[in-house]
């Protein structure tokens, strides 16, 4: 059995027990948090929403809040004497998929 959920913008395929890394959410550690489910399939076949299915709900522990590498940017304007370099970390959440409902 899995799901796909929608977080963040993105849409993930989840399984239970599952560890995985998502979008900064709002929530503390060991907080249980519920995601949209957009499908999810079952032995009887997939169901797929639109947009989301009805009655079907994916619970998650959270784990932890963090942030991702440092990624370097680097801006340059030729014959002007300008550059710069930036840095980038993207703040994520750590979940572990709980329970898959359909």
């Amino acid at each position: 059995m899995y799901a796909v959920i929608e977080t963040g913008g993105k849409q993930y395929k989840v399984e239970q027990d599952q560890i995985l890394f998502v979008e900064k959410l709002i929530a503390e550690e060991k907080d249980v948090v519920n995601f949209d489910v957009v499908a999810v399939a079952t032995d009887d076949g997939i169901k797929v929403g639109a947009p989301y299915v009805d009655g079907a709900k994916v619970t998650a522990e959270v784990l932890k809040n963090g942030k991702g590498k440092k990624i370097r940017v680097a801006t340059y304007k030729p014959k002007k004497g300008e550059k710069r370099t930036l840095g980038h970390r993207q703040p994520y959440t750590k979940v572990q998929i709980k329970s898959i409902e359909a």
